[in-house]
């Protein structure tokens, strides 16, 4: 089976990268006639590794020659964990060093170190020096601990180990997302006589089926999936971490090339800016001035750009700072992405960083708000990230919007919209099986006034009328705002006894008339059915019941304070939340805490009135929750 893991190398020219994975493979990546005549690696190769437990991971082979790091780039961005080649003749050289500085900047998680042409060593200290200085360079990395295993393709000495090793760093490496949109950097591109064009690459995120449409982008084209290959066998589906070739039809030759990105239709969008944190390494020769130009490698996309540091006007080797980068032709990217940069000229890897916005405007420079903005999205919790990103909205934003500007999985982001709620951070306008329209709850609040006093103004004006038009008072005040989302914002407020929605009228809620003789009578038997067991209140629709099935006059109770809506179809007379917030509040200043089943005890009733009820006390502000407990809130 196939682990959707990828392997790469990383070392110096002529460390014997390419003949260290014909040995663990049997496959000669090395595939060009330039590349067999010179005996070095220019372009990317790949290759199965099999393992004996039946597992395949895939092999990119890159070139270690300076003029080729470029090709040793656009092979990194998708490899899970590496094999660095340091050959034991030579020890440590500069496209070691180079390399090491990309996987670190890429944050390539695990490596294995294989000392090379082990074989022309004969002095057991060298090998120790080599190894010590290997060591040395790897300390102030990620790879400190990596195993350090000597090597020769030629006596076959370690070669074992390697694989083994390997075996072992494959069941470990967490998988790829395979839900999702797909998104696969293309690394190679060519054609084949009577298919078409197939390009390869590997797959970041989701799947790619036969039959499938995608999209080129930057340029935009579409092409429909003809046939996939993975490790050079033909399959239905690839998934996310598998190497894969795509026969696309309807996509000429010269219509792809490397660096374009094949995804799901509209998934991920190009930007001629990106937002990103960026660190400048300890070893580049020089400082990064305000807008220079430098060159950017995400994925196999090779771009030029130049630098807007926001924050300062030089940027020092050793330093990370907030910067846009403004491009000079379009990207694709997602948040989260990890990219390096290299100096425009001389062509040397200076850096690199994390993507924190795609697109978006372009932000004014040495904003303390903006920068704070900023840090919190790269290192806050992803609570915290996704309050962020609603900060500054004007409109409802849609949870698969929030996720790809977050760089969250719609998953993931249901959970946090969830916590954000919960804490009175934002406000759920929408909830549909299609998508979740949220705002921030500040932008509620300065909603709720607005409506509000358009709603007395017009009652003022026009006292006998019915209420507010809903569509005249959606145009006049957000005319933007669709239709359904509107009505859904009112229905919230309904909710909340701010308004009363009747028809196609909209009132405030002290507008109504007062009820009836019989209506009097219908509320205070409710009320008195309801108090002689305050804390375990009937359902919602046997109070309704209890009201004539007046939905109108169960607003009206809701509006004059006689009823707390609690929970989703779960009411309290107020003055029964009251005496349970008196009960409880007591007993958290005395112990300190109370637990579901503590309160259930001291009210009398049921978790399933009890955990509502709390979490109430929780909305309001009165408690916060810490674990399975409750706490009281200054």
């Amino acid at each position: 089976m196939d682990s959707f893991i990828i392997i790469g190398t990383a070392g110096h020219v002529d460390h014997g990268k390419t003949e260290l994975v014909k040995a663990l493979t049997g496959v000669d990546t090395d595939r060009l006639k330039e590349e067999k005549e010179r005996g070095i690696s220019i372009e990317l190769g790949f290759a199965p590794l099999r393992f004996p437990g039946g597992i395949t991971a895939g092999i990119v082979d890159v070139p270690g020659h300076e003029r080729f790091v470029k090709n040793m780039l656009a092979g990194a961005g998708g490899i899970d964990l590496v094999i660095f080649v340091v050959a034991a003749d030579e020890g440590v050289m500069p496209q070691t060093r180079e390399h090491l500085d990309i996987l670190e900047l890429l944050h390539i998680q695990k490596a294995v170190v294989v000392l090379t042409k082990a074989d022309l060593v004969d002095d057991e200290e060298w090998l120790m020096m080599v190894e010590d200085d290997v060591r040395e360079l790897l300390a102030p990395t990620r790879f400190a601990e990596a195993p350090i295993i000597p090597a020769s393709v030629v006596t076959g000495e370690g070669l074992e180990r390697v694989r083994s090793v390997l075996e072992k760093m494959v069941q470990d490496v967490a998988p790829k997302p395979w839900g999702g949109e797909a998104r696969l950097p293309v690394d190679r591109v060519f054609t084949i006589t009577g298919f078409g064009t197939v390009a390869t690459g590997t797959l970041f995120s989701g799947q790619i089926h036969t039959g499938d449409t995608l999209q080129i982008q930057p340029s935009g084209l579409k092409g429909r999936v003809r046939s996939l290959q993975v490790h050079g066998n033909k399959v239905d589906e690839a998934l996310a971490g598998q190497r894969t070739a795509v026969n696309l039809t309807g996509i000429d030759l010269d219509k792809l090339t490397r660096g374009d990105v094949l995804v799901t239709p509209g998934a991920f969008p190009v930007a001629h800016r990106l937002t990103v944190s960026l660190h400048l390494l300890k070893r580049a020769p020089r400082l990064l001035k305000n807008w220079q130009r430098v060159r950017f490698h995400l994925g196999t996309k090779e771009a030029l750009g130049r630098v807007r540091l926001l924050d300062r006007e030089e940027l020092h080797p050793g330093d990370t700072a907030p910067v846009q980068l403004e491009m000079e032709e379009p990207v694709v990217a997602a948040v989260h992405d990890r990219f390096v940069i290299r100096y425009y000229s001389p062509v040397t890897t200076i850096g690199g960083g994390e993507v924190i916005e795609v697109g978006g405007r372009r932000h004014k420079r040495f904003q303390e708000e903006l920068l704070t903005g900023l840090e919190r999205k790269l290192t806050g919790t992803p609570a915290m990230k996704v309050a962020e990103e609603l900060r500054s909205a004007k409109m409802p934003v849609a949870m698969s919007e929030l996720a790809g500007k977050a760089g969250f999985s719609e998953g993931d982001m249901r959970l946090i919209l969830k916590e954000l709620e919960e804490a009175g951070e934002i406000k759920v306008i929408l909830s549909s099986a299609k998508d979740i329209f949220v705002v921030p709850a500040s932008l509620q609040v300065k909603w709720t006034k607005e409506v509000k006093e358009a709603l007395a103004k017009y009652q003022e004006q026009f006292p006998l009328r019915a209420g507010y038009p809903k569509e005249e008072l959606r145009t006049r005040l957000w005319k933007l705002l669709p239709a359904k989302l509107f009505q859904a914002l009112l229905d919230r407020w309904v909710e909340q006894g701010e308004i009363i929605v009747n028809g196609q009228n909209v009132t405030l809620a002290g507008y109504r008339a007062a009820p009836s003789g019989e209506q009097q009578e219908q509320i205070e038997k409710m009320c008195r059915n309801m108090a002689e067991t305050p804390f375990s209140p009937p359902a919602a629709g046997e109070i309704l019941d209890m009201l004539g099935n007046n939905i109108d006059l169960l607003q009206y109770c809701l509006q004059q304070g006689l009823l707390v809506r609690v929970g989703e179809d779960l009411y309290f007379l107020q003055e029964a939340v009251a005496k349970a917030w008196e009960l409880l509040e007591k007993h958290l200043k005395e112990k300190g805490e109370v637990t579901i089943g503590e309160a259930r005890d001291i009210l009398g009733s049921s978790r399933r009135f009890c955990l509502p009820l709390l979490e109430y006390f929780d909305k309001m502000k009165k408690t916060r929750r810490s674990g399975d407990k409750r706490v009281l809130l200054e």
